[in-house]
């Protein structure tokens, strides 16, 4: 089991169109092989000082998936690209950390 945490830059004013998009691809994303969640977060400011504050042009997908191998799929699966092709123009960037249990 993988655990992928994906931060999502989105360029301001266009938080509402991303996540339309975004959430429109969620049921393909759930039906796949391997995936045993896929989650998109907002910020939620606490005022705790570890959080750092809150960047509201960020989301951050938690997802978790069986293997390796199911993620590489997922990043090379038609409904990905066709996600990817939809959003190129609302990003910053996207930067993923792939952890795995202790």
């Amino acid at each position: 089991m993988i655990h992928v945490i994906a931060r999502i830059g989105v360029k301001p004013g266009r938080m509402e169109e991303f996540l339309q998009i975004f959430k429109a691809n969620v049921p393909a994303v759930l039906a796949e092989e391997g995936c045993h969640g896929y989650v998109p977060c907002l910020d939620f400011d606490t005022g705790l000082p570890a959080q750092g504050g809150a960047d509201s042009n960020a989301v951050t997908v938690l997802e978790c998936w069986e293997s390796l191998d199911h993620l590489k799929r997922h990043l090379a699966s038609p409904h990905m690209k066709a996600y990817g092709d939809a959003v190129t123009d609302l990003r910053t960037d996207t930067v993923l950390t792939v952890v795995e249990p202790a």
